[in-house]
C-alpha cells in the first residue's frame, strides 16, 4: 500500500493526491510539517520536502510531485493525464512547470509565506505589501488562464490533463489563504468551479489546516 507524506497546504502535494485519486491509486496520508521534518524523513528525502510517496512493502520511495506524477503515466494506465502525440504531451508539460514554478514562486509560495508560516512559525505579522503584490500577480496568472479557457476546452487541450490539476493545485491553495479575487474572472472561475467538483477535489475540500481557517466559500463548489 502506497503512503504519501503530505501537508495541507502544499499544492504539489495537492497535485499529487488529485492525480493519484484520478488514476485510482489506493494511498494512505501521513502528514509532515516542513519546519518539524523528522531524522527519518530526511532520510527519505534529504531536501525535506512534500510529497514523498512509499511502499514500505516494496521498499520504493517517489520524491517530487511531477516525478510521482511521471510514474504512474508510466505504470498505470487508467485515466492518462499526459496524453496526446508528442506535441500535445509537451504543451502539458510546459503548462504543468509554468504553475508549478511562476505561479507559485508569484503567488502561492508568499501567501503561505505570509499567511501561514508568519502566524503558526516565525510569530510574526503578515507584509502587506508583499500580500498585495501576490494577489496582483494572481490576477495576472487568472487572466492568462481566461485566456487558455476562451480558447479550448481545457487548459491544455481539447481533453482535461496533469496541466489543469496542476494549475487547480496552486489555485486551491492560493483560495484557502484567502488570496483569490475571481472578479472580471469569469472564464478560470467557471473552469476552476469544475476542477473543483470532480471527485478527487472534495477531500482537499474538507481539509483544514489547524489555526487557519479557510474562507467561507471556499468548499463550495458553486463559488
Amino acid at each position: 500500500m502506497w503512503k504519501l507524506h503530505h501537508f495541507a497546504l502544499c499544492p504539489f502535494s495537492r497535485k499529487t493526491r488529485l492525480a493519484l485519486s484520478e488514476k485510482g491509486v489506493a494511498y494512505d496520508l501521513e502528514r509532515v510539517y516542513p519546519w518539524d521534518a523528522t531524522d527519518e524523513f530526511y532520510r527519505k528525502n534529504p531536501a525535506a520536502r512534500v510529497p514523498v510517496l512509499e511502499d514500505e512493502a516494496k521498499r520504493l520511495v517517489l520524491v517530487d510531485s511531477q516525478a510521482i506524477c511521471e510514474y504512474f503515466e508510466e505504470t498505470e494506465d487508467r485515466t492518462p493525464l499526459i496524453l496526446g502525440n508528442a506535441l500535445q504531451r509537451a504543451e502539458i508539460r510546459r503548462l504543468v512547470a509554468l504553475f508549478d514554478e511562476n505561479f507559485f514562486a508569484d503567488v502561492t509560495h508568499p501567501l503561505l509565506h505570509e499567511k501561514m508560516k508568519k502566524r503558526l512559525v516565525l510569530r510574526a505579522t503578515p507584509d502587506s505589501g508583499a500580500l498585495r503584490n501576490a494577489m496582483k500577480l494572481a490576477h495576472e496568472h487568472l487572466e492568462y488562464i481566461d485566456w487558455l479557457v476562451g480558447n479550448r476546452r481545457w487548459l491544455a487541450g481539447a481533453q482535461m490533463s496533469l496541466a489543469d490539476f496542476a494549475a487547480a493545485a496552486q489555485i486551491s491553495v492560493a483560495d484557502y489563504l484567502g488570496g483569490i479575487d475571481w472578479a472580471g474572472h469569469e472564464e478560470a472561475h467557471g473552469w476552476y468551479r469544475v476542477m473543483k467538483s470532480r471527485p478527487s477535489f472534495r477531500p482537499l475540500l474538507q481539509e483544514k489546516m489547524e489555526g487557519i481557517p479557510p474562507p467561507r466559500h471556499y468548499a463550495d463548489v458553486n463559488s
